[in-house]
């Protein structure tokens, strides 16, 4: 037993510090960049050595693999349950995520805006994760269609659809990042309402209450849940 709790400290610390070091490379890939966040940077913000940053994660570009992947795990938490409109008004959800995950909206536009370089190393996620991205909005526009929700739309006009709400998305939190004040989630549902209406040619007053009315009761689920 004593050798099993010895051989326990020393891995819980080990998790502890890769996690230390990748919140620190966050931030630091978020504040400068990838290129110009150097690994010495990261290393004194954490206060180890930058051999201990290449024992844990073999490289820069390793450490950025594990920034990302921490990304990707926090950023999908939002999601749950919902498939076709619900998922798409869910989106609000996202926006109120985002607002206190301000870091990760930064590390992920800084790195977007960088990997338009063929060479960069986080190029091959970021072009995956758009693509992903716009099949996921594909997909769950199709299922709305299919239930009845949102009115009949041709391919052409479902993949333009798709792209435009992945702009306003990243639009509006860019221009959140550069001025704090914008109320980035009311902002994000108003224009969204107003998406909504034109797909189910309901009025945008309607579809208001529709949004919040939904917003409100996952809220109250939430909060009901232990």
């Amino acid at each position: 037993m004593t050798a099993s709790l010895t051989s326990r400290g020393p891995y819980k610390k080990g998790v502890q510090r890769r996690g230390e070091i990748i919140d620190a490379a966050a931030r630091i890939f978020a504040r400068h960049g990838y290129h110009a966040g150097s690994l010495r940077h990261i290393a004194e913000e954490v206060g180890v050595t930058g051999a201990t940053l290449i024992s844990y994660f073999g490289s820069k570009e390793g450490l950025l693999v594990a920034v990302l992947k921490r990304w990707q795990e926090e950023s999908s938490r939002w999601q749950g349950p919902h498939t076709g409109l619900e998922h798409i008004r869910a989106l609000v959800m996202l926006m109120r995520y985002h607002t206190t995950h301000r870091g990760f909206i930064e590390l992920f536009l800084t790195l977007s805006t960088e990997a338009s370089n063929p060479d960069h190393p986080a190029r091959d996620f970021i072009v995956k994760r758009y693509e992903d991205t716009v099949h996921g909005f594909r997909k769950q526009l199709l299922t709305a269609i299919d239930a009845g929700d949102i009115l009949p739309l041709p391919d052409h006009a479902i993949d333009l659809e798709v792209r435009s709400l992945i702009a306003l998305m990243d639009g509006l939190e860019l221009q959140w990042l550069l001025n704090p004040d914008l109320d980035l989630v009311s902002s994000f549902q108003a224009q969204l309402n107003i998406t909504i209406s034109r797909w189910t040619g309901k009025s945008i007053e309607e579809v208001a209450l529709e949004t919040q009315g939904w917003l409100d009761q996952v809220d109250s689920g939430r909060a009901a849940t232990p």
